[in-house]
Formats: C-alpha cells, structure tokens, sequence
C-alpha cells in the first residue's frame, strides 16, 4: 500500500465520522484510529515501515480506491422472528429510487424476491444496488431517501412469509 494510499483512507475515515477501520492487503495492515479531531495511524507491513503523522484534513475530496462490487447488504432477524432486517453493507447516502425522476424502488406492502433490487447508497460517487436476500413483503423502510446512513445500519424489515 502506497503513502499516498493511506494519506487518502486517513482523510476518507475523518470525513466519515467512523472511530476505528483496519484494512489488511496482503501482509499490510493498516489502523486508523479517530477520536475527535485527532486521527492516529497504525502501518505494520514485514518490512516493518514507520508510521507517518496524520495530515490536517482538506477541503477537497480524495477518492480512495474501491472494490467495483458491493458487499452483499446483510440479513439479520429481528426481535419478531418472522421478519428479516437488511442492513446497509457501506457508509453513504440512501436512495429509495434510481434516478429523481423514476419511481421508487420499492414501497411497504411490495412483494419483493431474492436479489430484486431495494435501493442504492451512494458512496464516493459509486451507486451500489443494495438487493433483498430473502423473498417477502416489505413490512418497514426505516431510513428517509436521500439520509447519509452508517455501516450496518438497519434500512428495510421485511416479512419473509
């Protein structure tokens, strides 16, 4: 992993508002570790190279590489066992439609099936698609469109049966 690399994930994670991400690529690993305005690196690689004090965060926005496919959006069961929970997999902006001037992905009370698209979060200027894992009627859509919404955090509760 290039300097430059980490430089770029170091302001990515103070503009997100997360605490703690660790990145493994191959042998590299990297901690970064936030806690206000104070951002703290951690680099171990075999070479065991340094770590390289933080920069001040700038205005302009750097794009770190990222993977071309999301991680599927997680299923999780709720407090009713019978409904399912999907999550968002990734940091970004909710969108409940494809573009302002198509129609909604889905509404509550929709059939939807395995792998029919929700919604997409917008991350970095990438629209990911986030799909259903389960086939059922969506009984809750618990995030507004256009909301910034966190890793994990619950977006849909549908009922499976």
């Amino acid at each position: 992993m290039e300097l430059k690399e980490i430089q770029n994930l170091i302001k990515f994670v103070a503009k997100s508002g997360v605490n703690e991400v660790h990145v493994e690529m191959g042998e590299t690993k990297v901690t970064i570790k936030t806690g206000g305005d104070v951002v703290q690196q951690v680099v171990t690689t075999p070479a065991a190279i340094e770590a390289a004090p933080a920069p001040a965060p700038v205005a302009t926005p750097s794009i770190p590489s990222t993977p071309a496919e999301p991680a599927p959006a997680a299923a999780v069961a709720t407090e009713n066992d019978n409904h399912i929970t999907i999550k968002s997999p990734i940091i970004g902006t909710f969108y409940r439609k494809p573009s302002p001037d198509k129609p909604n992905f889905a509404e509550v009370g929709d059939q939807v099936s395995e792998g029919q698209v929700l919604c997409v979060v917008e991350a970095m200027k990438l629209f990911n698609e986030i799909e259903s894992e389960v086939s059922g009627t969506i009984v809750k859509i618990l995030v507004d469109d256009s909301s910034p919404v966190e890793f994990d955090q619950p977006l849909f509760v549908i009922d499976p049966s």
